[in-house]
């Protein structure tokens, strides 16, 4: 048996070392890698299951096509590209390059995700999207504020005086960040979570405070006003490295907590005694969540709640800070900042071809000079987790053709045209980096991929010469199919940074070239004015909101939708879930142990109103779609709210995204899916005939 360090490459905060051991081609066992200080005891349920994920007998092993009665037949793979390379040259020549969409997601990461892209651009263009469903308000809010987008090292939090988990509920999002927690806790700290469901992160803190869903951004505002009216600030701080505070003080005036506590439903004593831990205790850090910045406010929100810990002077320095998004490992990206998700441009300034991903269905329907005729996806499932599934359904069944890359017959597989099998993390090698730790891993290869699965390098080199392309024009940009070649490419992207080396790599997690662990600990912010910047003309310019933090209702919203707030009382949460990632995992019998089907979360006040009992079946339902899930009644939901997990398929009744629309948020193009109102009642039926009816025939 053999023991190989490699590390996960999901979309996951935590991004894991890990020691795997094979024999025979299979995986045994994986544990955890101590060597990354950030995650060093172990790996969650999920990478428990990658055992069985990688031999799953529902793996796809084969090229698959769609048969006339929707069906799917193995096919050679010389016959899976021979009819791709024949659509690719007919679309091109018909309509044009950017006639195909190229739709990728975060599904998986690594440096050879960029083959894709350069395959594009030699087959002569392409459409893409922009923006992201993930962060991007956030992130934007954060370059904006601070210039860019680093926090302190993970383990630095044991170090804080005072931890504000704002919107994150890391004991199922971020399970290695409750170490530190806890450390920190033994230390005196005390915890504060602010979130409207009382979660798991929550039963050890020592305030938790449920505010209204999209009302954030009053709360921090109305803190910031009793901070500064009982000179609880940091005024040597402010006076050295904040711009606008004057400016922030006028605007928060106004932010009384007898205000904040109507818009948010907090009480004014939570508010004042949070205002009071935040004053009184340093090193303070405050940890954001990403959920909270899907909503159409976002992006200002999280603009009000960096500020907190500007004029509080709890930024560079051991224990403080804002945490939300550590970029320090993306060294090989041109530009490691929100603007990537910016709508592409070419050269001379104009927009390429690009279209909206919080839009992503209408977008594509809506696509004209030239229409939209084949997509290929790939490490991405946007039927379900793209808003508006009815739409995206519809987008994709408008298209004359569809490719998809994949591991199971997701939703997204079960409409294509063309199935291609993609690997497992553990059949190519590939560097990867994070974004909550510092560290570079290597992604090794330890086993030989199954069947006739090929890794999607391999895919795009066999496609370019299908489709005839010079072979000098593909060499450097699309590596070859063997180990040695992955290796060259790999080591061709590390040779700018002498620290890291596949050699080095292969031994175990090393930090990423010039890492820092106390994030601005020079006091030195990459802004215009080289402060902090509460005051922003560049966020007044670029996105047309006030240049100062400010508050306003998410475009869906009780208070600014009474009417159909009557009909849809109930804010629709969807929020995260230890046992997956987004859609990923749950299909294997280990995960579904813990996690055997979808239900709705309900508060027993809103329950009792509407004559639900727990367990009962209930619709929750809007005009867009609706469910049909078993009610689970718990008083850690917050009254006016109603949550399911995403991630859920279409298969297994829960997908939540049915009932949401496409809407960007107010600055970075990200997804406001969570402006989402609806109503639940007991449910007559025992399933929603209008999801069978948007399954494809043979589709399952």
């Amino acid at each position: 048996m053999k023991i190989y360090s490699t590390a996960c490459p999901r979309n996951c905060y935590s991004t894991c070392s890990m020691k795997v051991y094979v024999e025979n081609n299979r995986i045994c066992k994986v544990e955890a890698n101590p060597e990354n200080l950030a995650a060093p005891e172990g790996v969650c349920l999920r990478g428990l299951s990658y055992v069985e994920r990688t031999h799953s007998p529902d793996r796809i092993l084969t090229p698959l096509k769609r048969q006339p009665d929707g069906d799917f037949r193995e096919i050679s793979w010389d016959e899976a590209l021979d009819t791709i390379a024949g659509k690719l040259r007919f679309f091109k020549e018909k309509s044009g390059p950017q006639s195909v969409l190229y739709f990728t997601g975060s599904g998986t990461k690594g440096l050879l995700n960029a083959v894709g892209a350069e395959f594009w651009r030699l087959y002569g263009g392409y459409t893409t999207t922009y923006g992201d469903l993930c962060w991007p308000a956030g992130l934007e809010a954060t370059r904006l504020t601070l210039g860019e987008n680093i926090h302190n090292a993970p383990w630095d939090l044991e170090n804080a005086r005072l931890i504000i988990m704002w919107g994150k509920n890391a004991a199922e999002t971020n399970i290695h960040q409750m170490r530190a927690i806890d450390l920190a806790l033994e230390k005196g700290a005390k915890l504060i979570v602010i979130d409207p469901r009382r979660t798991q992160t929550a039963e050890t803190a020592e305030l938790l405070i449920q505010p209204r869903p999209g009302s954030d951004g009053a709360l921090a505002l109305s803190v910031a006003h009793l901070l500064i009216e009982n000179n609880r600030v940091d005024r040597d701080f402010i006076d050295k490295h904040v711009l606008g505070f004057p400016e922030f003080a006028r605007k928060v005036k106004d932010f009384t907590p007898q205000k904040a506590s109507v818009i948010t439903d907090v009480p004014v004593k939570y508010i004042e005694r949070l205002a009071e831990y935040l004053g009184a205790v340093k090193p303070a850090s405050i940890c954001a969540g990403f959920g909270m910045q899907r909503y159409t406010n976002s992006g200002q929100t999280m603009r009000a709640i960096i500020a907190l810990t500007a004029i509080t002077g709890n930024i560079g320095k051991p224990g403080a800070g804002w945490i939300y998004a550590n970029l320090q490992t993306f060294i090989f990206d041109k530009i490691k900042d929100p603007i990537a998700f910016f709508p592409p441009q070419k050269p001379d300034g104009t927009a390429r071809v690009s279209i909206p991903i919080a839009r992503l269905g209408q977008a594509m329907l809506e696509t004209k000079n030239p229409p939209l005729r084949m997509i290929w996806v790939e490490r991405a499932n946007p039927v379900t987790q793209n808003p508006e599934t009815h739409k995206v359904l519809e987008a994709f069944r408008s298209l004359d053709f569809r490719v998809v890359v994949e591991q199971f017959l997701t939703d997204t597989a079960r409409e294509a045209d063309i199935i291609l099998p993609a690997k497992s993390m553990f059949e190519q090698s590939d560097v990867i980096g994070a974004y909550w730790h510092p560290y570079i891993q290597l992604k090794q290869k330890i086993i030989d991929p199954p069947g006739r699965v090929k890794p999607e390098s391999e895919i795009y080199l066999l496609l370019a010469q299908k489709l005839g392309f010079p072979a000098e024009a593909v060499a450097g940009k699309i590596p070859g199919a063997s180990d040695e070649d992955i290796e060259a490419y790999l080591e061709k992207m590390l040779a700018p940074f002498p620290e890291l080396t596949l050699e080095r790599l292969k031994k175990g997690p090393v930090l990423a070239p010039g890492t820092k662990e106390v994030a601005f600990a020079d006091l030195k912010f990459p802004t215009p004015s080289g402060k902090i910047e509460l005051l922003s003309r560049e966020a007044e310019e670029r996105w047309g909101v006030d240049a100062l933090p400010d508050f306003f209702e998410p475009v869906e919203s009780a208070p600014r939708r009474s009417k159909e707030s009557k009909k849809y009382p109930l804010y629709f949460m969807t929020p995260n879930t230890k046992n997956r990632v987004h859609s990923q995992f749950n299909n294997l019998s280990l995960i579904r142990q813990f996690s055997p089907g979808p239900f709705v979360l309900l508060n027993p006040d809103d329950a009792v109103e509407r004559g639900i009992k727990n367990k009962d079946r209930v619709r929750v339902f809007n005009d867009r779609g609706e469910l049909v899930l078993p009610a689970r009644i718990d008083f850690s939901m917050k009254s006016g709210c109603a949550a399911v997990t995403n991630g859920w398929w279409i298969s297994e009744g829960g997908a939540v995204n049915f009932l949401s629309l496409g809407r960007e948020t107010d600055m970075g193009y990200g997804s406001a899916y969570h402006d989402n109102l609806v109503e639940v009642e007991r449910a007559e039926g025992a399933a929603h005939p209008a999801n069978r009816s948007l399954r494809r025939k043979g589709s399952g």
